[in-house]
């Protein structure tokens, strides 16, 4: 059985076009891997620098708490009374002419 000329040719034009299909699939399953690929280790990035911010910011409320609190401690002792409270309690310092009560 002879086959023509024309019979080969569609055969062999097909070949070419399967090979440069699978060439083109081959490069296109690999541009989506590195796709996925970059997404994930983004996402993880971006999770963990979220995780990194939550921390800073609650470092950073915990630090604004203390300074609150060390602001009212220096309003306090600009005031005469309460150093004298201090001086009392602390120090058993009193003014002259007090008498302390002690149970």
């Amino acid at each position: 059985m002879a086959t023509t000329l024309r019979e080969q040719k569609p055969t062999a034009k097909y070949t070419g076009a399967r090979k440069r299909i699978r060439l083109w699939m081959m490069f296109m399953v690999m541009f989506f891997g590195w796709g996925v690929y970059t997404l994930v280790h983004q996402t993880l990035e971006v999770a963990d620098q979220r995780v990194q911010l939550q921390d800073k910011q609650k470092q950073h409320q915990e630090t604004q708490d203390q300074r609150n609190l060390l602001q009212q401690e220096i309003a306090k002792l600009n005031d005469p009374e309460y150093i004298g409270q201090i001086a009392r309690k602390k120090q058993d310092m009193y003014l002259p002419g007090e008498v302390p009560i002690r149970r």
